[in-house]
């Protein structure tokens, strides 16, 4: 345990599984009080679970951000839950089966992007009008290397999505770092998760993949994601302000 934010409210969307939950637990092991949120409260519990069994706090609030109303709810459940909120980290997202641009659906386009930047905007938008409210707060928003800093065929939804969110945090973080909110994103590449594994892939084929596409030859840990989100989050990182920070083992250097 660290008592790096202890006291500090922390609202983490996606907490439920991957790096979202690998988030929320580095937090509540940092002595944060943590809301976890997401679709489906079985996940969520989960992760509670887990903060409760580390030593921390963590409490569930199920929502869909890509509705506005269940957006503001979630932020106004877990500000009251907690006692305030300090920092807020945007992790839902979605990736679908990959495709060319001229062949995709409609409906998987529209959601990807309604869940990916839509539903992250609805998020901030009242993750800000809360923090304000408080007096300042930080934000991290996760990105992705497929995007703002690479491209990869079969991937143009997703990519226009996170490219999308690595814009719209730059340009949030201008507008309201005036007001002590500041606002950063992490990027990540592969990461040890099932969303970077393809279909009907070993863990051996999988290894063997990434050391031949990854100059660190493997994927990064999800605890590695988490740690560069919690630096973000720190006052040790109060000077940065619309960075966007990228860790993909030299895929994009």
């Amino acid at each position: 345990m660290s008592d790096r934010f202890t006291g500090q409210a922390v609202l983490v969307t996606g907490g439920g599984s991957g790096i979202g939950r690998e988030v929320a637990l580095a937090f509540a092991r940092e002595g944060a009080r943590v809301a976890v949120a997401g679709r489906t409260r079985e996940a969520l519990d989960g992760t509670v679970a887990l903060a409760a069994a580390a030593g921390g706090t963590a409490v569930a609030v199920t929502a869909d951000v890509t509705e506005a109303a269940d957006a503001e709810r979630m932020v106004a459940e877990a500000a009251d839950r907690l006692g305030g909120l300090d920092v807020a980290v945007n992790g839902v997202g979605i990736f679908l089966a990959p495709g060319p641009v001229g062949d995709m659906a409609e409906d998987d386009w529209r959601r990807t992007l309604d869940t990916n930047l839509t539903g992250l905007w609805l998020s901030m938008k009242y993750e800000i009008a809360r923090m304000r409210k408080g007096g300042g707060g930080a934000i991290v928003n996760i990105a992705s290397n497929i995007g703002a800093h690479r491209r990869a065929a079969g991937l143009g939804a997703y990519a226009a999505s996170k490219a999308a969110v690595s814009v719209l945090t730059r340009t949030a973080a201008l507008d309201h770092i005036a007001e002590g909110i500041r606002i950063n994103a992490v990027s990540p590449g592969p990461v040890d998760t099932p969303m970077s594994t393809r279909p009907g892939e070993t863990p051996a084929q999988k290894a063997e993949r990434l050391r031949a596409e990854l100059p660190l030859g493997r994927a990064a840990s999800t605890a590695e994601v988490a740690a560069a989100v919690l630096h973000l989050a720190s006052r040790e990182a109060g000077a940065t302000v619309g960075t966007d920070l990228v860790l993909d083992g030299g895929a994009t250097a």
